[in-house]
């Protein structure tokens, strides 16, 4: 069972396997999207669209590696339970600060996913 960890850990199995499908699907997507725009030819900026779906499909892969939901970790919740969308409150202001500096690095890192995705699509 997983545990709590702040600043590490704050969802258990089925919230990551979750997120991992999230992640998954959306990058389908993403490559979906993609696919479409090569075969109309259409113009290099319109490839940009790419970035959205590109977003989520990153930030769901990043919370299911790290174990994190940047939700959860923005809002002083996690849930390490079993079940899916039952969730506790981070009690200490400590935790909650190391919490929030993991959601920003996660929200970060997808951002910058999807950015280095679409400029590559767009100079394709």
């Amino acid at each position: 069972m997983a545990e709590y960890i702040p600043g590490v850990c704050n969802i258990g199995p089925e919230e990551i396997k979750n997120r991992r499908q999230l992640g998954i699907t959306w990058s389908l997507v993403s490559v979906a999207l993609l696919a479409i725009l090569f075969f109309f030819n259409a113009p290099p900026w319109l490839r940009l669209l790419v970035f959205l779906p590109a977003l989520i499909a990153a930030s769901g892969l990043y919370q299911a590696t790290f174990k994190f939901c940047a939700g959860y970790g923005n809002s002083g919740l996690y849930n390490v339970a079993k079940s899916v969308g039952k969730y506790d409150s981070v009690e200490k202001a400590e935790f909650r600060a190391k919490d929030k500096k993991k959601a920003q690095q996660i929200f970060g890192l997808s951002i910058l996913t999807a950015a280095v995705i679409a400029v590559v699509a767009f100079l394709l």
